[in-house]
């Protein structure tokens, strides 16, 4: 069986100074901390440790082997997206992340799969960007913020990046990044605990509200961290879109419940109940085996939650590990055969 996992992280060795390249801070940078370890800062502020499983390709496969994880989707580290800097300036990082997310993938296409990085401040970057990630590079698609500087994914000056990604065939994976409201969650780590799941859950209920999905069919979206806390709120919203129409279905005529035929999950939710729910609400054929590698929040035994679920056939076992993934990222199989 095939162990795909959608939901990894993965930085260059090394980059340049950005803040001298640029000539302005709120960059990150890579402070090596002895051959194996290192240190991303912002302005010298510490953002997070990483060992050397977050830049060498190497040490990835060694410990994807150990796990029986056979293919990892590569994608940045969100804090790289820079969507506040100059529109150049953001492109230009981009294109540095890309060209070496696609290095990767070309020096080991058995084991990875990539998906590049936009600057969404700038729609027309954007669009040249994502040409080129898929004419030029062959990633399978792009990895987005829940949203870009305060504008929801159901911003009109969005919808064309989304538009040409249904176009060219580019998956979409959504990650949430710049939590909400800051000054309420600089404690106990809420940011990520209660931010993160929310981001998601804004992000999901902004393109089905929004029409989004209605307007583009054919877009293959898949969500970080199982969709946040969006099925835990899905009753609520369904409830909104039937009791205030006026409200709430402004933009589209299709229920929020039959959307979920529209868009794919990762299984990184750390409970079995909540994973049976979105078996339950979803379907094994929407949801993808996602780990957050190589991050503390992560799964620690890829496919450990998935395994928790004795209810679960071969058919939805087989489907959840590896072919949701390949359907999501248009990827043939056969590819990671030995």
């Amino acid at each position: 069986m095939l162990k795909l996992d959608l939901h990894t992280h993965i930085l260059p060795e090394r980059w340049p100074d950005l803040e001298q390249r640029y000539g302005y801070g709120g960059f990150i940078r890579l402070e090596r901390a002895g051959p194996c370890r290192g240190r991303l800062l912002r302005d010298e502020r510490l953002f997070r440790e990483i060992e050397e499983n977050c830049w060498s390709p190497a040490r990835r496969v060694e410990e994807c082997d150990r796990a029986g994880i056979d293919v990892q989707v590569l994608s940045t580290v969100p804090v790289m997206f820079s969507y506040w800097a100059r529109p150049a300036d953001a492109h230009d990082l981009a294109r540095l992340l890309n060209d070496h997310i696609a290095g990767v993938v070309h020096d080991r296409p058995r084991r990875f799969v990539g998906l590049g990085t936009l600057p969404l401040q700038d729609t027309a970057l954007s669009l040249r960007e994502l040409e080129r990630c898929r004419r030029e590079l062959g990633l399978a698609g792009v990895q987005i913020g829940t949203h870009v500087n305060g504008r929801n994914l159901d911003d009109p000056e969005l919808f064309p990046v989304l538009e040409l990604a249904e176009a060219l065939g580019a998956a979409v994976f959504v990650h949430p990044w710049e939590m909400l409201a800051p000054e309420r969650m600089s404690r106990h780590w809420l940011a990520w605990l209660v931010g993160m799941p929310t981001e998601t859950a804004l992000a999901i209920a902004s393109l089905i509200l929004g029409g989004v999905l209605e307007r583009l069919p054919r877009l293959r979206v898949a969500f970080a961290h199982g969709g946040g806390s969006f099925v835990g709120t899905l009753g609520r919203i369904q409830r909104g879109f039937d009791a205030r129409p006026d409200l709430c279905a402004t933009a589209t005529r299709t229920p929020p419940v039959a959307q979920l035929e529209s868009i794919y999950l990762d299984t990184l939710v750390h409970d079995a109940d909540v994973l049976r729910q979105l078996v339950r609400r979803c379907g094994a054929r929407r949801l993808a085996l996602g780990t957050d590698y190589p991050f503390p929040l992560g799964e620690e035994r890829p496919g450990a939650l998935v395994d928790s679920l004795e209810e679960l056939d071969g058919a939805e076992r087989e489907r959840i590990f590896g072919g949701t993934a390949l359907e999501f990222l248009a990827v043939d199989g056969s590819r990671f055969a030995s």
